[in-house]
């Protein structure tokens, strides 16, 4: 006589062996879904773009990609920090979108990329900054760098921003110990 577990165990063990190929044929792009991709394009279009900060100015007729979205943030994400003056008459264009004010470029103050700054989600809040040096600088969201527009006037006709900056205030330069004129510096930042 045969025992009733037998089937039930073969039944079993088909499931588990065939459940992870299953499961990797449904969605083989699902690495896509932990990264994230352009949005898009924007064709570029010149103007008075202020270049005081060494700012990237659009060129008429070049494709800039957009993003909606950010890489996922972590306990040290890692980004793209530019340089950025939050000041009225600065390269930063008009006031910052979290209270409609400018900052002196001595304030600790940040701008996040689109998918970072999280509608608005962050605005306000504080964030550590943490350079190759060892130094680290903690700073307010006061913007969003812009990754799905720009190439316009409310943008200083620069580019849309990548989906990775930290845009610092040069008091977030100096408090890192960097040099305003490397430009870009690869560092990483968590959520304060």
């Amino acid at each position: 006589m045969a025992t009733p577990t037998r089937p039930v165990s073969y039944a079993l063990l088909l499931v588990l062996t065939t459940l992870p190929l299953a499961l990797a044929t449904s969605f083989p792009h699902r690495a896509l879904l932990q990264t994230c991709q352009p949005s898009g394009t924007i064709a570029g279009e010149s103007g008075s773009c202020s270049t005081e900060n060494d700012s990237e100015c659009c060129e008429d007729g070049r494709r800039y990609r957009t993003f909606a979205c950010s890489p996922r943030v972590t306990g040290r994400t890692r980004a793209s920090l530019t340089l950025n003056s939050f000041a009225d008459g600065g390269d930063g264009g008009g006031r910052s979108e979290c209270d409609e004010r400018f900052h002196p470029d001595s304030q600790l103050v940040v701008a996040l990329s689109t998918g970072w700054f999280s509608g608005g989600g962050r605005c306000g809040k504080r964030v550590v900054i943490r350079a190759a040096n060892g130094r680290s600088a903690t700073a307010t969201v006061v913007d969003e760098c812009d990754s799905k527009h720009g190439c316009d006037e409310e943008h200083n006709f620069e580019p849309p921003c990548a989906n990775n900056v930290v845009d610092g205030s040069p008091a977030v330069w100096k408090a890192l110990g960097l040099d305003t004129d490397d430009g870009v510096v690869p560092v990483t930042w968590s959520d304060a």
